[in-house]
């Protein structure tokens, strides 16, 4: 067992040589994103190890008797010159190194320097993206913790019953960003709030933000700001500051009995007609039900005298505790979505950025983000120049930028109506942003799609038809006009005879049946 003095002041060597590290990590001058956010990484592992051993080092100086024995063990009366606990150690030190010869001696100094390691030094293997393991946390929409990806989401708040009207990718993004001046989702109805639905789906977005938020900000305690948030929350909810959730529960009748109906104690289900419940006693569901019923003796409830029977209903307590769990998601989402405030602002330019460009223009932005960054040029004394520090963007108007990293003048803006929206029923009423993305969306994939659906050929005659209704009457009235072509070409298909004479069809068929021609 080692000594406790060693072990103490081998723990306060570590401790400070992890400080120097992280000012060594922290004093770097990283201009990029993703040198910024590796840098932040390892400085938040180092935390977390000067963490553990100063609760270790905390541990050992709590622990009176043990520091006591080895200081009663060391000292020895000032009249004799007992060495023996001396030699004793001594010995076991060199049956440990006699033992384990292979030993590698400085495992901390190792640690150190993986820690102090840079993916972007000179020497290191070209393949960036495999070396880099901050990059894999990562997906290829977030570009690196740049932008969010919400598109799930989108998906499922678009799904959500009685919303309204469904908003695009943008309008949504929005949205969220109201959250800093009140509750996320306010404007939803009650009963888009109380349903099942929408629990899933602040659930879900409450997960992904808070799993970008610690990716994207390691030197944060995003857990103690989650937790302050939390107790404010109950301690508003407790006061009934919380508006439209609690007083708005759905109410449970005093007697715990829910809506009448037809109540299968089987399979613990009520239905509301008799069709319904019939069909199902057949099934392979209710069969499985009652034999496992009938085995645990039990019996379903029993049969009001007209004949239905009564499903028991939640009680209040639950009712409100899950409406309770709701509310206070929605509260952590929106201190997220607060915090996340900047990210969410570049996601929208990006997105409307990228509703400027053609599909080349994306293709060869994609070819250029894989490349690897260019090594920086030497200067005349032979180090690297330091890179200066990006400037913050003026962009007052929130213009989409250009692909040189800046808005886009404001005359382009009003040119291509990139402010304007276009709603296509044939495309499940997506929304395009500018008149130049509606324009080319009749030939994209979304477009053909449901045209196809709707038995429809996609050609130029549809160009600018957005309504099925109209699609459908375009159709039948190009039907008519199409026999109605036929029949004249027929007639006005001119033909030649062997004199040179020109003659139409119908006149010619006629002369050759009289023998004229």
């Amino acid at each position: 067992m080692d000594s406790v003095i060693e072990v103490q002041r081998q723990t306060h060597e570590e401790i400070e040589r992890f400080e120097r590290a992280m000012y060594t990590l922290l004093s770097r001058n990283t201009s990029a994103h993703d040198q910024r956010l590796q840098t932040e990484h390892k400085a938040a592992q180092v935390l977390d190890r000067i963490s553990s051993r100063v609760t270790s080092l905390n541990s050992i100086y709590e622990d009176e008797d043990r520091r006591r024995a080895e200081f009663d063990l060391l000292s020895t009366p000032t009249n004799q010159n007992d060495l023996s606990e001396f030699y004793a150690r001594l010995v076991k030190i060199q049956e440990h190194h006699a033992k384990y010869p292979d030993s590698v001696p400085g495992g901390f100094d190792l640690e150190l320097a993986v820690l102090l390691e840079d993916y972007n030094q000179d020497g290191a293997d070209d393949d960036f993206e495999e070396e880099d393991p901050i990059s894999l946390l990562f997906s290829g929409e977030e570009a690196y913790g740049k932008y969010v990806d919400l598109y799930a989401n989108h998906t499922a708040f678009c799904n959500l019953k009685n919303i309204g009207k469904r908003p695009g990718y943008l309008q949504y993004l929005d949205l969220l960003l109201l959250a800093q001046s009140g509750q996320v989702h306010r404007d939803l109805g009650k009963d888009t709030r109380f349903s099942k639905d929408f629990e899933v789906y602040i659930k879900n977005l409450h997960t992904y933000l808070l799993s970008f938020a610690k990716k994207t900000m390691p030197l944060v305690d995003i857990e103690s700001q989650q937790r302050a948030a939390a107790e404010e929350f109950e301690k508003k909810w407790e006061d009934g500051e919380i508006k439209g959730w609690e007083e708005n529960a759905p109410k449970v009748p005093a007697n715990g009995q829910g809506s009448e109906g037809i109540w299968c104690g089987a399979c613990q289900k009520n239905y509301t007609k008799q069709t319904v419940y019939d069909a199902h006693l057949t099934s392979k569901k209710h069969i499985k039900a009652e034999a496992k019923l009938a085995e645990s003796g039990g019996s379903s409830a029993p049969a009001n005298p007209n004949g239905t029977h009564t499903a028991p209903a939640p009680t209040q307590s639950s009712a409100k505790f899950r409406l309770q769990a709701t509310a206070r998601l929605t509260a952590l989402t929106t201190s997220l979505l607060a915090s996340l405030a900047s990210t969410l602002n570049e996601t929208k330019s990006n997105v409307e950025r990228r509703f400027s460009l053609t599909a080349r223009e994306r293709e060869q932005e994609l070819l250029d983000a894989a490349k690897p960054p260019p090594p920086p040029a030497p200067t005349k004394d032979g180090a690297p120049e330091e890179e200066e520090e990006e400037e913050r963007i003026y962009n007052p108007l929130k213009l989409p930028l250009g692909w040189d990293g800046k808005p886009i003048p404001y005359w382009l803006y009003k040119l291509h109506g990139l402010g304007v929206e276009y709603r296509c029923e044939i495309c499940s009423d997506h929304v395009y942003m500018g008149r130049k993305n509606f324009d080319r969306h009749f030939q994209e994939s979304r477009h053909a799609f449901g045209m196809r659906a709707l038995g429809l050929p996609n050609t130029k005659h549809f160009h600018e038809i957005t309504r099925i209704e109209d699609a459908l009457s375009l159709a039948e009235k190009l039907k008519l006009e199409g026999r109605h072509e036929i029949f004249e070409q027929e007639t006005m298909e001119e033909l030649e005879d062997d004199e040179g004479n020109v003659y139409n069809r119908k006149t010619y068929e006629d002369l050759k049946k009289q023998g004229i021609i």
